[in-house]
């Protein structure tokens, strides 16, 4: 039961970066109330583990699609989430999804609340609590970190940061506890990112374009990096490769409307003001408001 619970909760999961979040989380939460109440009814021993583990584990998925469907605005239901699946991870002496809720609690703090400062303290709390568990999660907890330090302007600990990510990044394989969680791309979005909020854009660009070429299939997560392009190119004053970058941001939002994606394409909108009188900007713009209308 607990392995056919787990597959269908992996098929969740594989749909999140194509489909808009508000289209899976009934099957998700329902999941998750079967989850818990299975395993409330489950002797205790290997089986109850089981399926509190995977509760835990939906608890975070579901915080996930909260939060992508609320365009990031809805911390409080998120961070109760992520706080079950704390709770249950502790109760279970699970680092691996300790850290993981951690990580995804600070996402909140640093992308949504804009506390960067607490966003930190998260981030290296969940570096330190996967430390000797995963470096897949290690490294990505770094990379966050990383982005931290860059929006708080400290360009040193940001380096550093980035350099034990890689080096944490580069000794994953596939047996570790957070494999699944870790992509090629992760390390050039978010060192992209980084020198983006550094304002060092020729770095950022090459990270980003780079990035943005290895990532077909991960609409979302492309709308991120695309987003942060279209911000680079048009800090460089590129206008007519902003509107590129923006446009293809935009064509990924069709069908997926991620929140992280979103909130980039519309601060580039906003940066985009300035030239508001050319056509192709003007253009551009409509795009994003029918995108928006649709929805």
């Amino acid at each position: 039961m607990a392995a056919e619970m787990r597959s269908e909760m992996g098929n969740l999961t594989g749909r999140y970066d194509t489909v808009p979040s508000a289209a899976l989380i009934a099957d998700a939460g329902q999941q998750l109330n079967q989850i818990a109440l299975l395993a409330d009814e489950a002797p205790a021993g290997r089986v109850q583990r089981e399926l509190r583990s995977l509760q835990a584990d939906a608890a975070t998925l579901m915080g996930q699609l909260v939060w992508d469907a609320s365009q990031r605005r809805d911390h409080e239901s998120a961070r109760a989430y992520y706080a079950q699946s704390l709770e249950l991870a502790r109760h279970l002496q699970d680092p691996a999804t300790e850290g993981h809720a951690l990580l995804r609690t600070c996402y909140i703090a640093l992308y949504g609340a804009n506390d960067h400062r607490q966003g930190l303290e998260l981030a290296l709390q969940a570096a330190r609590t996967t430390r000797k568990t995963s470096h897949a999660l290690s490294g990505l907890a770094l990379l966050h970190a990383a982005e931290a330090y860059a929006l708080l302007g400290e360009h040193s600990a940001c380096e550093r940061a980035l350099l034990g990510a890689e080096r944490h990044l580069e000794r994953s394989d596939g047996t570790d506890a957070g494999h699944e969680l870790f992509t090629p791309t992760h390390f050039g979005r978010l060192a992209g990112s980084c020198y983006l909020s550094l304002g060092n854009y020729d770095k950022a660009q090459q990270f980003l374009r780079d990035t943005a070429t290895r990532m077909a299939g991960r609409r979302k997560s492309r709308a991120i990096v695309l987003g942060n392009l279209a911000l680079t190119t048009i800090r460089q004053g590129d206008l007519d490769a902003a509107l590129a970058v923006f446009n293809e941001a935009v064509d990924e939002l069709q069908g997926t409307r991620g929140g992280g994606g979103m909130n980039l394409v519309f601060r580039a909108a906003r940066e985009l003001r300035p030239w508001r009188g050319e056509n192709a900007v003007q253009e551009a713009q409509d795009r994003l408001m029918a995108l928006m209308e649709a929805g």
